[in-house]
């Protein structure tokens, strides 16, 4: 899998995982595409926007 970079919202630092999955939301008839890791510094997630063209290559 390719090393994406992520924000970590709790703890305000940047990381770079390469152990991710993409899920997809939903929302005012728009379709989001997200790729999902867990954060280094605790037991939540974080969350980063893709593509629609990267989340369909990577599913």
């Amino acid at each position: 899998m390719e090393t994406l970079e992520f924000f970590d919202v709790k703890s305000r630092t940047k990381f770079k995982a390469s152990d991710w999955r993409i899920e997809t939301r939903e929302a005012k008839g728009r379709t989001r595409y997200f790729a999902v890791t867990k954060a280094p510094g605790g037991t939540h997630e974080a969350w980063r926007i893709v593509s629609k063209d990267f989340a369909k290559a990577n599913m």
